[in-house]
């Protein structure tokens, strides 16, 4: 069976955040957004991810009771650098979507930024390359 390439099923949009923002800003993305992964960029360039887990090992609520304004506090004062995944396992756009699962899947993770040479040009998850296996498998 020939797969569809990794770039026929990566979304058109992509959230980024830069090194230097802090754990509060990605709070909000995730959270407004919907996202549970996103790029981290220093100057435009790929430096790492930071997904939902990386955000809720970081938080002093997983360990203790903290009221709301606490918690806010410490993730403001946390810069994504301290805690994202780095360096990022990346793919090909011409990859195939089953390279794509099986990295995933080796490397226990949930998305791939998709790197055109040094180009950061997407980002694709977990959740497009089942949809991508349910729809055609």
């Amino acid at each position: 069976m020939d797969y569809a390439c990794v770039r026929d099923i990566m979304p058109d949009t992509m959230v980024t955040v830069s090194e230097g923002d802090r754990l509060s800003t990605v709070e909000d993305i995730m959270r407004l957004g919907r996202v549970r992964h996103m790029p981290v960029v220093r100057a435009g360039t790929l430096v790492g991810v930071v997904s939902e887990r990386d955000l809720l090992r970081a938080s002093l609520s997983s360990q203790i009771d903290v009221k709301a304004d606490m918690h806010r506090a410490f993730l403001h004062g946390v810069e994504i650098a301290k805690v994202m995944s780095a360096p990022a396992i990346v793919i090909d756009p011409a990859a195939s979507v089953k390279q794509a699962a099986r990295k995933m899947a080796d490397g226990k993770i949930g998305c791939l930024p998709v790197v055109d040479g040094d180009v950061l040009i997407g980002l694709i998850t977990e959740t497009d390359v089942l949809r991508y296996f349910a729809h055609h498998v």
